[in-house]
């Protein structure tokens, strides 16, 4: 018999690269029945584990490990204004250094007794700035493991000792004594050199790149924050004929409570009296808003555009759609990928290596009876040459201006690992309402007596139907001031009537005007029918006078921007929870082939990843709630700015401008922007494979290695500067 498996879900603390996540995940596996899955992205663990499991086991498993490991809250907490000591870290760090290199680095400025300043000023920076590095070398040391993390420690715990040794017990401690940059090649005792320049910067830049990380990873629970605040607070209650406001929480399966126009539903239940136009497009993508009455069901977060409803509960807290669609989300984001940094990938080969380099470098020239103070100078030169200082700003650097370009231009990248998925993507699918249309209803076409408009924007002004506020603000720009309407009234599901200029205007389908169409009106019609708009007829003295269209139309750099994602290579996609009628009229008008129309929220997010299946790296652009899941589920997610937060926090991109050409140059923004890391990334490693050997050969002074670290550093900057050169299309 099959054990029943249960799912638990940790919070994982501690992880500082891909490796740790990997590392905790071989851990978990290790018991009995479970299957764990660790997303260093979010910092979570997924695991599956047989009923019965104590979450306690799950979590001392974690702990043995060397990490923390905590079950999360039932909920996301608010987002609060917390300290963050990675920041103050990097503060101090960056206070403190630059005085020591600027000392370390020019020899005009080096007075007497200059040294011992830079030692009182570098030793904060090794000892507390740098003591996120030391304390994950040493969890790796404990486990058997190597990471940047270990290179970093090693790196700036030698510079930092020899240095001591060189000032206490060398030559390096003299009154008067200067560092000169001689641009020779001679082994040398190292009893004159310091290396202070080198650990603080090099502590500076990696903390720098670190705090720019974990900002960014701090969002990954804002779409499921997001999801949870769109719902309403709130709800009037009927309690014995009394209508009473309670919290939503309170409300329980069976409970009566009144949505009055304009409101937000508390959540879902069955419309018991009343009836209205409900806008849920925010989670159906549906354009054109549902009539509702007695019997119908309502989903909780969707607002109210008409009457006073009063609905039943049949649904609460966790079971409710809006629930399950945060549920969406948050198996979307931790079904991604782990995010393994570039500089990880090589880390993994790198990092031992070094360190046996550096190990076999003293063994070497101890064997060859140089002496010791040769031997570790040497030694320490290897850790201190292949010390990351380049390889620190690489990405942060390149992430920062690229990304301060994107803001200029309204393109928002989340994080470093969003720039590979660019990289990857060949189809983009787009959302309809609100991306590739303008996400509202206008006024298309008037077929018949033009007067009709005049007149049936007058009744429609009286209305607070969406369909009726286009037909209203067409025409008032046709004509300006309408005339006044007596005798309004709304006909629940059909339209509106009322008075204007002695005549009893009708405003509405066919069925509440009760005349025969014409042929010409009866063409329109079906026309806009065929096409997934909405006919409106206009009446009065028994005789039809005009067919009104509303519709949700295209923004008009819709093709414009469909044409640019061809140019990149992209296979474009049209997917909406809208009718196939109404969708196929779009993708014809913005040049697409390939439409997925009719598709509910969980739908969207299972086209997603059927699409995944058939070997394609998606892109998805969407603005609504009910794109979220899909948005976090797809390689590249791409929000457009004016739609809802839901949707901005589940992506990777967030478009400020609701232009859809804003893709395309967020796309080539983001290939540029990776393509100047992988450069940054190369020359980085490049310089220390190159100067690794004359480390080791016992060759390299120390001055030409920290000009050498000086001029590789200059260089990554200069390169990631180039991006601030970044041109949209558009």
């Amino acid at each position: 018999m099959t054990a029943t498996l249960t799912e638990i879900e940790l919070a994982i603390g501690g992880m500082t690269c891909a490796s740790c996540a990997h590392r905790v995940e071989r851990k978990l596996n290790k018991l009995d029945g479970v299957s764990a899955s660790v997303n260093y992205a979010t910092e979570k663990a997924r695991v599956q584990a047989p009923d019965g499991v104590d979450p306690a086991v799950l979590v001392a498993q974690v702990e043995a490990a060397g990490y923390t490991a905590t079950l999360p809250a039932a909920k996301p907490a608010p987002a609060a204004e917390e300290a963050d000591p990675l920041r103050e870290r990097l503060i101090v760090s960056i206070v403190l250094s630059v005085p020591v290199v600027a000392l370390s680095m020019v020899p005009a400025w080096q007075f007497t007794y200059w040294q011992w300043i830079v030692l009182a000023l570098a030793g904060p920076v090794v000892v507390w700035a740098a003591a996120p590095f030391h304390r994950a070398a040493w969890t790796n040391l404990r486990h058997g493991a190597a990471t940047m993390d270990t290179l970093v420690s090693m790196g700036v715990l030698a510079a930092f000792a020899w240095s001591l040794y060189a000032l206490l017990w060398g030559t390096a401690g003299t009154p008067g004594m200067v560092h000169p940059f001689e641009l020779t090649i001679s082994p040398s005792d190292g009893a004159g050199n310091i290396y202070l320049e080198v650990a603080a910067g090099v502590t500076t830049f990696l903390l720098a790149g670190r705090w720019f990380e974990a900002r960014s990873k701090r969002h990954a629970g804002a779409a499921l924050r997001a999801l949870l605040e769109l719902g309403a607070k709130d709800v009037t209650v009927l309690r014995d004929g009394t209508e009473v406001r309670v919290p939503v929480d309170a409300l329980a399966v069976g409970d009566r409570f009144v949505v009055r126009p304009g409101e937000k539903i508390a959540t879902d239940g069955v419309v018991e009296d009343g009836s209205s136009a409900v806008d849920a497009s925010m989670l159906t993508g549906e354009s054109v808003p549902v009539e509702v009455g007695p019997g119908d069901a309502v989903v909780g977060s969707c607002v109210n555009a008409g009457g006073r409803l009063v609905v039943r509960v049949t649904r609460v807290g966790a079971d409710t759609q809006l629930a399950r669609m945060a549920k969406l989300v948050e198996d979307a984001q931790s079904g991604k990928a782990a995010v393994q940094r570039l500089a990880d990938r090589v880390s993994g080969v790198f990092v031992p290596v070094v360190i046996a380099l550096a190990a076999a470098t003293l063994g070497f020239w101890l064997g060859t009876g140089a002496g010791a103070a040769t031997a570790f100078t040497a030694a320490v030169a290897v850790l201190i040459v292949a010390c990351p200082c380049a390889l620190g700003l690489a990405t942060p650097t390149a992430l920062l201006v690229g990304t301060g370009r994107g803001a200029q231009l309204g393109i928002l990248i989340k994080g470093p690992e969003v720039l590979e998925s660019t990289r990857r993507v060949d189809t983009v699918v787009l959302d309809k309402t609100g991306t590739v249309t303008e996400g509202r209803m206008s006024l298309v076409s008037v077929a018949g007596d033009e007067d009709a408009l005049r007149l049936a924007g007058a009744v429609e002004a009286a209305s607070e139907h969406p369909i009726a506020a286009a037909v209203a603000a067409g025409a008032r720009e046709r004509f300006g001031d309408l005339p006044a309407v007596t005798g309004f009234a709304n006909v629940e599901g059909l339209g509106v009537r009322g008075t204007v200029e002695g005549h009893e205007i009708v405003v509405g389908r066919a069925a509440l005007a009760d005349v025969e169409l014409p042929e010409p009106l009866a063409a329109a019609r079906e026309s806009a029918e065929e096409t997934g708009r909405t006919a409106i007829v206009v009446a009065w003295d028994g005789v039809a006078r005009a067919v009104l269209v509303v519709a949700d139309t295209v923004k008009p750099t819709s093709r414009e921007a469909v044409a640019q994602l061809r140019g990149l290579g992209l296979h474009p996609v049209l997917l909406t929870g809208d009718n196939a009628r109404a969708a196929r009229a779009v993708a014809d008008q913005v040049g697409i082939d390939e439409v997925i129309a009719e598709v509910l929220p969980a739908g969207k997010l299972d086209v997603i990843v059927r699409l995944q299946g058939e070997g394609r790296v998606v892109a998805m652009v969407g603005d609504g709630v009910n794109d979220a899941a899909a948005l976090a589920r797809a390689d590249l997610g791409l929000a457009m700015g004016t739609g809802t937060d839901v949707a901005i926090e589940a992506s990777d991109l967030t478009l400020v401008r609701g232009d859809l050409r804003a893709v395309g140059d967020a796309i080539r923004l983001s290939r540029r922007t990776l393509g100047t890391i992988r450069g940054n990334l190369f020359w980085a490693f490049a310089y220390n494979v190159a100067a690794l050997p004359l480390a080791a050969s016992g060759l390299l002074n120390p001055m030409i290695a920290g000009a050498a670290m000086a001029f590789s550093s200059v260089f990554v900057v200069a390169n990631s500067l180039r991006l601030r050169g970044f041109r949209p299309l558009s």
